[in-house]
């Protein structure tokens, strides 16, 4: 995975900081630092009706449901790419949009634009929906 960038100077623990490290983390496999970033109750909310699709509850299942099931759609042996293009943050919300590269397990090729918003709260995400084209997800790395 290629590096997110990290081009502000946003103190690590406030809530911009939280959301930027965890996009680190994903960029280079952190798995530890990926964890760490979650509160235990955390949740996210995926739309559409993809395997990723609805509200994953609490850290385990974001990390090992909503994470994994993603991840385990791309090729493992393709480059799996990421960068944060555009960050946004008040007080504990913080939006943020990035592009996502990768080939299918499916041979096809995934090129998305997504929006995250994230809560976090002492220092850990507390929640996060994600908007993204749910069509071109299933197309790519679903669909026969």
């Amino acid at each position: 995975m290629t590096t997110a960038d990290r081009t502000d100077r946003t103190e690590p623990d406030a809530p911009r900081g939280v959301v930027l490290r965890y996009f680190e983390a994903l960029a280079a496999g952190d798995q530890e630092t990926i964890r760490n970033s979650w509160a235990e109750d955390g949740s996210c909310w995926y739309g559409g009706d993809l395997p990723i699709s609805g509200t994953w509850q609490g850290r385990d299942q974001v990390i090992n449901g909503f994470l994994a099931t993603a991840f385990a759609h791309l090729d493992p042996d393709r480059e799996i790419g990421l960068k944060v293009t555009n960050v946004f943050g008040e007080g504990e919300q913080v939006l943020v949009e990035w592009d996502s590269w990768a080939t299918g397990r499916t041979g096809r090729a995934y090129h998305e634009h997504n929006i995250g918003v994230f809560t976090v709260r002492a220092g850990k995400i507390v929640n996060m929906r994600e908007y993204a084209d749910t069509q071109h997800w299933e197309r790519a790395l679903v669909a026969p």
